[in-house]
């Protein structure tokens, strides 16, 4: 018979002095931060890009019922194909993308733990040693800790003076780097920019690896911007992500899923880890789906809002890039990060990410906004510092434009936030 183990003579602690210095680290994550955004408590937090608005009291009572049961049996593994979410969320993606013009099953979709876990998943699949993967930026600061994390070469190239893709740089770039991975963005993070289904075709064409489309902000698109799961039929090699984190308000949620062909898919549950998306976290996921309409409903109210924001910044001497997305990007400053700290100062916390000059707000509740208009008068009452944009964001003649070179890490202009 045991009895309970013998207390200790005396507490031992765990050392406190030992560093990242002191560990058998990877080479090329020494000098490396955690990632993550500020997040200081302030009454207005318009910086990481969430939906403001909380679920109903039915949705939130939908997902504890259905968070309940599925507790009933967590002894037991979780089904790790999710059959019935992946067809779930391919009807929601098949009528938000086109009308049913493409028929989407449940094995040509896949889902995990936020659209940065799709990610991972794919860098694993198509990315490692050898191997390389290209983007446009700026962009969001991620996707060069993915190939990191997978030992993929990464390879930036720059955004036009708009934040457009010019095709034949695109075109230029991949013909001379031969990636495996091409990663698109639309609408970009930060800059808010829907890319034309031009210049994903033109990529589609020349790319002799995948070519990834990063939808995590499509449903903030307007009217006629087109998605490029519309694309997916006639492409065998394209994969688009998106998440529920923004425009479902499940952020806390995490779940990310991406549509591809069924090669794709089975390429990546090769590499995923087992049973990675838990019992509670599919049931969550799908009651929360089954409540889409209500969800999205916010979604309208965001883009109204967001372009009003627009707007206002425009007619108040600012700079403000157009945007597909839930967020502004504005400017221009001299010193942006004394304009961030006046705002924080005065309770409004919003993002400094984008080229040099610039800022970006999320879209807020209509209380929210208005604490950010009138802090934003009282730190930057002249509007523009630097030269002048046109309003659809392309800079003026002489006006600094957003660059990139090869094997270029992130940098404190990209664009992080988890989706």
């Amino acid at each position: 018979m045991t009895g309970p183990h013998p207390a200790p003579a005396e507490t031992a602690s765990v050392p406190a002095d030992i560093s990242l210095a002191d560990l058998p680290l990877r080479e090329d994550l020494r000098g490396e931060q955690p990632y993550g955004a500020p997040q200081p408590d302030v009454p207005v937090r318009l910086n990481v890009n969430e939906n403001p608005y909380p679920p109903s009291a039915t949705v939130i009572a939908e997902i504890a019922a259905a968070v309940a049961e599925a507790t009933a049996s967590i002894n037991r593994y979780p089904d790790r194909e999710f059959l019935a979410l992946r067809a779930e969320l391919g009807r929601f993606l098949t009528a938000d993308s086109g009308g049913g013009l493409v028929r989407l099953e449940p094995e040509n979709i896949w889902a995990a733990n936020g659209s940065n876990e799709i990610m991972q998943q794919l860098l694993q699949a198509f990315g490692g040693p050898g191997r390389t993967a290209l983007s446009f930026a700026p962009t969001y600061s991620m996707y060069p800790e993915y190939a990191r994390n997978t030992h993929t070469r990464w390879v930036v190239g720059h955004r036009a003076a708009d934040f457009s893709i010019d095709t034949a740089h695109a075109v230029g770039l991949i013909s001379q780097h031969r990636p495996s991975v091409v990663i698109l963005t639309s609408p970009n993070n930060p800059t808010g920019t829907a890319l034309p289904l031009e210049t994903v075709r033109a990529v589609l064409a020349i790319a002799p690896g995948v070519v990834i489309v990063d939808e995590a902000y499509a449903e903030f698109r307007r009217d006629g911007v087109p998605s490029a799961v519309s694309l997916l039929p006639a492409h065998p090699r394209l994969i688009v992500t998106r998440t529920m984190s923004k425009a479902f308000a499940y952020a806390g949620g995490r779940l990310g899923y991406l549509a591809a062909t069924r090669a794709v898919v089975d390429a990546v549950r090769i590499v995923r880890l087992p049973y990675h998306l838990s019992a509670v976290a599919q049931a969550a996921a799908h009651a929360a789906l089954s409540h889409r309409s209500e969800a999205l409903a916010r979604v309208q109210d965001l883009r109204s809002a967001r372009d009003d924001t627009i707007t206002w910044l425009r007619e108040h001497g600012f700079s403000a890039a157009d945007s597909d997305a839930n967020f502004v990007l504005f400017g221009r400053f001299r010193d942006r990060h004394s304009r961030w700290q006046g705002l924080l100062d005065r309770g409004v916390l919003i993002r400094e990410t984008g080229p040099d000059g610039w800022l970006r707000v999320s879209v807020g509740t209509t209380a929210e906004m208005a604490a950010f208009r009138a802090a934003l008068l009282q730190v930057a009452p002249g509007g523009n510092e630097l030269p002048a944009v046109r309003d659809n964001g392309r800079q003026d003649a002489g006006a600094d434009a957003a660059s990139g070179s090869a094997d270029r890490a992130a940098s404190p202009a990209d664009e992080g936030v988890g989706r």
